[in-house]
């Protein structure tokens, strides 16, 4: 802890250099309730041993940097770092937590603030220049969001109360998190459930208690990697094999669907007639049926067989609905 103050009152003093106040020892003893002689020492010890560009100034009675580009160690950054770490921050909106939010905030604040940029760029401008708008998203309880990432990141086990909307039932769960997945704008919870034996993926938004579990959780050799789970279970890209699919889109929506990426292996093909035709393997239809209704008579299924009789009868299905 003293190893960490004192890095703090370097970091301090070197931000009031780098904004041309002339910080002296008296300052620095001031700042942080120190004797003078103990705040000589810190200035010293940032002159000698970090090698700090130091110059005392008596028409200022205080220190500037005779190098106005030196930044304390592990703070060099450049105007690349200050961007992707302002991307990076503006696009963590989707964090259901208000306080990790205003946290993640403070911190770029912060960082820009140590990089000598001032008033030029904060948070605040950030969010006016760059913001983040999911839609059909499974909404938080914000409460819970920061002990499941604790635990995630901690490994120690949940005990959670889980609703089940297909059952239409709530459980009692003892799991071990293992991955959170932010997918299509819903936060997904991978982890080894105890009751059930196995990798489960829950929803976090049917969670509707959590709390930390005191007992030990041994997880099974050979369990498959989070990666694994993810790639196997979400989107229309599970699996690296599959069943091999090919659409045809009209000319009418070719130009916006050659823009998009549906799978890694994809292959696109346009037709004189200004046609799209997109051929990519899949392991499961369910995802990949609701995208080809979304564009309705917009696009025909080429291939499999078995996939186009499916969305015949779901399309006789909704012919009795409307």
């Amino acid at each position: 802890m003293g190893d960490r103050l004192k890095y703090e009152r370097f970091l301090w003093f070197h931000g009031r250099v780098k904004a041309r106040s002339y910080p002296n020892a008296r300052t620095l003893a001031h700042a942080f309730e120190l004797s003078c002689r103990t705040a000589q020492r810190d200035i010293e010890f940032m002159r000698d041993r970090m090698l700090a560009p130091l110059l005392y100034s008596s028409e200022n009675k205080g220190y500037g940097y005779a190098d106005a580009g030196f930044e304390l160690p592990g703070l060099r950054l450049t105007e690349e770092n200050i961007i992707s770490i302002a991307l990076a921050v503006r696009l963590a909106t989707s964090l259901p937590d208000a306080r990790m939010k205003q946290s993640l905030c403070s911190f770029l604040d912060d960082l820009l603030g140590r990089a000598g940029n001032g008033p030029g760029l904060c948070s605040a401008d950030v969010a006016k220049l760059i913001s983040v708008k999911n839609i059909e998203y499974s909404r938080v309880s914000a409460p819970f969001f920061p002990l499941i990432a604790e635990s995630l990141l901690k490994s120690f086990p949940l005990k959670i109360e889980y609703h089940s909307p297909h059952k239409k039932e709530t459980t009692n769960r003892v799991i071990v998190p293992r991955h959170l997945l932010l997918y299509m704008g819903s936060w997904h919870l991978i982890a080894w459930c105890a009751t059930k034996k196995e990798l489960r993926d829950f929803v976090v938004s049917r969670i509707a208690a959590v709390a930390r579990h005191n007992g030990q959780v041994v997880l099974p050799r050979g369990l498959p990697s989070p990666k694994e789970y993810v790639r196997k279970n979400f989107g229309i890209m599970q699996g690296r094999g599959g069943v091999p699919v090919k659409l045809r889109f009209s000319p009418a929506i070719a130009p916006w669907v050659r823009e998009q990426v549906w799978h890694p292996a994809q292959k696109t093909a346009f037709s004189r007639d200004g046609s799209l035709t997109l051929a990519f393997p899949v392991a499961d239809f369910r995802e990949l049926r609701r995208r080809i209704l979304f564009y309705g008579a917009d696009v025909k299924v080429l291939a499999p067989k078995a996939l186009a009789l499916d969305l015949q009868q779901e399309i006789r299905r909704m012919a009795k609905v409307y």
